[in-house]
């Protein structure tokens, strides 16, 4: 199906097939292809380990084609951490196969198409080394304890970020960086259902933030994060002296549910001068018109740059549209929101 849908696709063409990954890395030197889509779950060589030759042997663009289960989800997160740029996940039938395999998928080969793998994974070695030594320094620096009124300063404020492809690794090396304390952070990734459980478990086990999947009712909180869950949208809601969070079903908006849009259009309303927005790597322009709502508002918005993104595409759309402030580096992402957050704010902010 998927060599069907890319051949009948206007400007694409299928260079080879295999039947498993030794059959694919013997074929990969004839057929030199663009765009490589790759099975989680293969006979003699399993994903991971095929993806790991590729970019060994002749580093181009990966989309990982995941099963819609817990361990598709885990096997797929570790993939992108590992460098491939995007992934589909398959449903088992129905209308949802050909949305995915013919719409979804030929989308992303189209956008990851070019992509400069091997700078790519030069730049997050580096990024990963100096990430390290920034992490050791801060082992050994002795730090005060943060007393309980700072932190309750910070839970009238929101941090609103919006992220796409390329998200998972960013994502992680921002939540692995920041210190405490936070304002409460808000996070649509997009991704499917069954994806964003496993994603919070993982960023919960590297930060120093508690970091969970959003439901209907939680109440924001200072250093907590909480994901959009995936094919919902996620509003904020005022509760009495609260901000709770409503998950809702509904239509796609900006091509995405969740909607970072949707997201950071509810934040602007409740914070307005006291929401910082941040928009990341990603496809398409989800984010921008929320970054938009949000400087409208009276709050502030940051936006990664070109040279750090995986895929500069949502903060490239809100940058040139004007709804971005300031841009800034992935290495520096931290550091960078926590010290805007302070100028804006004010207080004891850690960065």
């Amino acid at each position: 199906m998927i060599s069907d849908y890319i051949s009948a696709a206007p400007g694409m063409e299928v260079a080879g097939k295999a039947r498993d990954g030794e059959d694919a890395l013997a074929k990969l030197a004839s057929t030199r292809p663009d765009v490589i889509t790759l099975d989680v779950q293969m006979p003699k060589m399993d994903g991971l380990a095929m993806l790991d030759m590729i970019l060994k042997r002749n580093p181009v663009p990966v989309i990982m084609v995941s099963a819609l289960t817990q361990l598709g989800a885990n096997i797929t997160l570790e993939a992108l951490d590992r460098g491939a740029l995007d992934y589909v996940a398959k449903p088992e039938s129905g209308a949802g196969v050909e949305a995915a395999l013919n719409g979804e998928l030929i989308r992303k080969i189209r956008a990851v198409a070019g992509t400069d793998v091997e700078r790519m994974m030069r730049i997050r070695k580096d990024r990963a080394e100096r990430m390290k030594q920034r992490q050791a320094q801060r082992a050994t620096a002795p730090r005060e304890p943060v007393a309980p009124e700072i932190v309750e300063a910070f839970a009238d404020k929101c941090i609103a970020i919006g992220i796409s492809t390329g998200g998972p690794p960013a994502l992680t090396g921002l939540l692995e960086m920041i210190r405490t304390p936070t304002p409460p952070i808000v996070v649509v990734q997009h991704m499917p259902a069954q994806f964003t459980e496993p994603f919070a478990w993982r960023l919960n086990s590297v930060s120093p933030l508690s970091v969970k999947e959003a439901q209907s009712g939680d109440i924001l909180k200072p250093n907590h994060v909480y994901i959009a869950p995936g094919g919902q949208h996620l509003y904020l809601r005022r509760s009495g002296a609260n901000v709770t969070i409503q998950i809702r079903e509904g239509e796609p908006v900006s091509g995405h549910k969740p909607s970072a849009d949707v997201m950071m259009q509810s934040a602007a309303e409740l914070y307005g001068r006291r929401c910082l927005g941040v928009i990341m790597t990603g496809m398409g322009r989800d984010g921008s018109d929320g970054c938009g709502a949000i400087r409208r508002a009276g709050g502030f918005t940051l936006g990664q740059d070109e040279a750090t993104s995986d895929v500069y595409g949502m903060n490239k759309v809100a940058f040139a549209e004007g709804n971005v402030d300031r841009q800034f580096a992935l290495d520096e992402s931290a550091s960078a929101i926590m010290a805007q957050a302070t100028r804006l704010w004010g207080g004891a902010l850690v960065s």
